[in-house]
Formats: C-alpha cells, sequence, structure tokens
C-alpha cells in the first residue's frame, strides 16, 4: 500500500510542471530564435534584382492578324529591332562587385542593369556565361564596399537542412521563401537551357527567383536559384539550384580572365549502372557509372582505366550517373587531380586522373570559304576539343560546319553538320571542301550526317 501511494504521490507531482511548461512564456534568446529574421537581415543586402534588355531583330508581317496566311508566308516581310526584357535575380559574391546569375537571365543581354537592395544601381557586364551549366558571372560598373555572401561547401549539404530562397519573384520586389533540402544529386534534368547537376528545395522559387540565393540557417550560399518544376504553373513544385561548388569553380575561372568556361575533359563515355546491368556485373547493388567506351587520348585511360570499370566515386564523392561526373569534374577544374574510386570484377580500386582541357590534337583547321559556292561556310576538323565543345560522340571523325550564311545557308547547311561528301568526293580534312568548292558544275550533291542521320542535300547553281 505504501509503495501504491508513493507511485500516486510521484504522478500528481508531476502535472504542475507539465501545466507550468505548456503555459510558460520563453525567458532567453536561445528560446525565443524561431526565426528567420537574422539570416535574412544579413544575407539579403547581396541579392540584387537584375534588368536584361536585348535588341532582337523580328520580321514584320503583313498577314500578321490572319493565321492561315501568317503560316503559309511566315519568312515574308521586312526584319526590324525589338527590344527583349528580362528580369532576373543575382548573387553579390565579392565586395568589388562580382555577381552570379543565371545564363537564362544575363546571358544574351545587350545592356544589363543591377539594383540592390538598398536601391543604389549599377551598370554589369558579362565576365563569364555558360548555357549548358545556366551560369553567368557579372561585374558592376565603378562598385566598392559592397555587403556579399560567403559560399559555403555545397557537398556538405544533407537533405532536411533548412534553407531560405531569396528573390525578386513576379516584379513584387525582394521576397524571401523557406522550405527544406528535399534532395541531392539531382542530375539528368535540362532546365532552362541548363543540364546537370541540382540541389533540389520545396522553398518557392518563381519567375524572377532565377539566379536568386539558396541560403542556409548560417547565411552562407548553398546554391544559385534556377527553376521550379511544377504541373500547375504556380509555386507548388519543386524547386532546383545549382550547387555553390560549381558556382565557386565558376569564379574562379572568370578570376583568371577566361572567357568561357573550361570543363576538365574526361574522354569517355559511360552509363548509370541500373539494377540489371548490377546484377550481370555481380554487384551487390546498383551504383556508379560504367565506361562504355574511352578515347584514346582520355586522361582515364592514362590512368589505367578502361571498358567495363564502374567509376563509383570522384573526390571521395559518389558518382551515380554520367551528370555527377561531369559536375564533380568541373567543380574540380583543369589543371588538378582527382582520386577516382572504381570497381573492377567486384575489386574496389583507386587511381589518380589528371584533369586536363581536351586536346587540340590534331589541329582543327579551321577555314572560311568567302568566293566559291560555299560562300559563307565555315569549317573544322574534329579533333576532341571540337567535339567537347559541340557534345559529339567520341568516335566521329571528318569535317564539322561551324557555320553556314549566304550562300552555304541557302543550300541547306546548318552548323553541327558533319560533311561525308561533295558530289562523291569523300570529305576528310577542310582542305577537302576547299578542292570540292573548285569544281565547275551546275548540280550539286552533299551528304552529311545531321543529328546523327545521314542527309542529302541538293542544289542546283
Amino acid at each position: 500500500m505504501r509503495q501504491v501511494l508513493l507511485v500516486l504521490s510521484v504522478i500528481v507531482s508531476l502535472f504542475p510542471v507539465a501545466a507550468s511548461a505548456e503555459t510558460r512564456v520563453p525567458e532567453s534568446a536561445a528560446e525565443i530564435s524561431l526565426t528567420f529574421a537574422p539570416v535574412v537581415r544579413s544575407a539579403a543586402p547581396a541579392v540584387v534584382n537584375i534588368y536584361a534588355t536585348r535588341v532582337v531583330a523580328q520580321r514584320v508581317s503583313p498577314f500578321a492578324a490572319d493565321p492561315f496566311f501568317d503560316q503559309l508566308f511566315r519568312d515574308f516581310g521586312r526584319r526590324q529591332p525589338r527590344v527583349q526584357n528580362s528580369l532576373g535575380s543575382g548573387v553579390i559574391v565579392s565586395a568589388d562587385g562580382v555577381v552570379v546569375s543565371n545564363y537564362h537571365v544575363v546571358g544574351q543581354a545587350d545592356a544589363i542593369r543591377v539594383v540592390l537592395n538598398d536601391r543604389r544601381e549599377y551598370e554589369a557586364e558579362v565576365m563569364l556565361a555558360d548555357q549548358d551549366s545556366d551560369l553567368a558571372v557579372l561585374k558592376l560598373k565603378g562598385a566598392d564596399g559592397l555587403p556579399h555572401l560567403p559560399l559555403r561547401d555545397s557537398d556538405g549539404v544533407e537533405v532536411g537542412e533548412l534553407v531560405l530562397a531569396i528573390g525578386n519573384p513576379f516584379g513584387v520586389g525582394q521576397t524571401v521563401s523557406q522550405g527544406i533540402v528535399s534532395g541531392l544529386a539531382r542530375s539528368g534534368l535540362s532546365i532552362d537551357g541548363g543540364r546537370g547537376y541540382f540541389v533540389q528545395t520545396d522553398a518557392a522559387i518563381n519567375p524572377g527567383n532565377s539566379g536568386g540565393a539558396l541560403v542556409d540557417t548560417a547565411g552562407r550560399l548553398v546554391g544559385i536559384n534556377t527553376a521550379i518544376l511544377t504541373q500547375s504553373g504556380g509555386s507548388n513544385g519543386i524547386g532546383f539550384a545549382i550547387p555553390a561548388n560549381l558556382v565557386r569553380s565558376f569564379l574562379a575561372q572568370a578570376e583568371a580572365g577566361e572567357s568561357r568556361f573550361q570543363r576538365p575533359w574526361a574522354g569517355v563515355n559511360g552509363q548509370a549502372v541500373d539494377a540489371a546491368m548490377a546484377e550481370a556485373m555481380g554487384l551487390d547493388r546498383p551504383e556508379g557509372v560504367v565506361l562504355t567506351e574511352l578515347d584514346a587520348a582520355s586522361p582515364f585511360r592514362a590512368a589505367g582505366l578502361r571498358p567495363g570499370d564502374v567509376v563509383v566515386a570522384l573526390g571521395g564523392q559518389r558518382t551515380d550517373s554520367p551528370q555527377e561526373v561531369m559536375f564533380r569534374l568541373s567543380s574540380m577544374g583543369i589543371g588538378s587531380q582527382a582520386i577516382v574510386t572504381y570497381l573492377r570484377d567486384g575489386e574496389s580500386r583507386e587511381t589518380r586522373v589528371a584533369l586536363i582541357a581536351a586536346p587540340e590534337t590534331p589541329p582543327r583547321e579551321t577555314l572560311i570559304l568567302r568566293d566559291s559556292v560555299f560562300a559563307g561556310l565555315t569549317v573544322e576538323r574534329l579533333n576532341p576539343a571540337v567535339r567537347a565543345e559541340l557534345n559529339l560522340p567520341l568516335t566521329l571523325e571528318g569535317v564539322v560546319v561551324r557555320g553556314a550564311e549566304a550562300t552555304a545557308g541557302r543550300a541547306g547547311l546548318r552548323p553541327g553538320d558533319i560533311l561525308l561528301e561533295i558530289n562523291g568526293r569523300r570529305i576528310e580534312r577542310p582542305r577537302d571542301v576547299e578542292a570540292a568548292a573548285r569544281e565547275r558544275v551546275r548540280w550539286w550533291q552533299i551528304d552529311v550526317l545531321r543529328d546523327g542521320q545521314p542527309l542529302r542535300l541538293r542544289f542546283r547553281l
């Protein structure tokens, strides 16, 4: 009986404590810190609004009001200039006015105006831009002593972390939305022209947020907001940001004076290992990227890798897709070395791979034709550098069209076409095109490879 009374007294003594816990007013700064105001106060001044304008030539047709004739005479009418305006966001990353944004915001702009949170305005110029990564680096003219954000090591970001998206959605002014990191290593996506590897978040990223900051609760830059994937067109979707580690690599190249982003060249083809492939190769689970093809000059081949090897990590970070491999290489940069972890016959191995630019061997032999039947044609010999620039297969050889204007354009040639034969003459070097153009014939036949498909062009002079 005494034990029962003792238990009851303990239970009764707990009730006042529970009641006071429910009604007690927070008494310390730590207890009332459930607010993002300090983070926003620190980070928001470094997020800017970007107004970009571009002049384009638009064809004015007298049939524009008639859907049938407008389609029929689509190329009829004169061209006149028209100004296109775009609105986006950017992030200041240095006190002297270096700003990071998206390529699709400023990449092709003729004039760029940047407005700070405190309403100061600056003209800006593009230092470095890359459509494949959808990143651009700007420099504000005459800027100094500006607020800026530190970059976080995005490899340390974890799913579930709280993040804030700061930008200028819909042009209403700077706005903050809150969410969590809901996914990492999102690859295989093509968003606004950018391809690759993204941090996924459920923070709202609306039109105008592009180029803005995704920051953590310490006010560090986790990534550059790029797009939201939604079925309704609203903010109820999933957002994607370009990781800060790739931004860091861009900034290093911009400061070094590069005019375009230089990616390390792997010289390999590969595909993600799925369940069926893992079973066939005797792997415990699907992981990594199996190498299917290596260029003769590939640094991976030089390091001892061969077709059939499965690359599972670069620099200690997992790689489960070709996009992840390219992201890791791009983040490391040309001139460094990467520790590659791979599987061969089920055994884990490591080696070091030198990160190099795509070789210019053999020389590209650029040729521009001006006074011939192919006037306006620019061609180059395929080599690793040219193939990398155009995302062409490793084994493709021959001559590629880099420009087709004037007569060459009217003949039906397009940039990216691989020239195979001209009037039955095999084309292997740019000088073969020049020799073929000297023939005096009225009928011409050009065999090309376009988007991987053979095509024959015929025209008469």
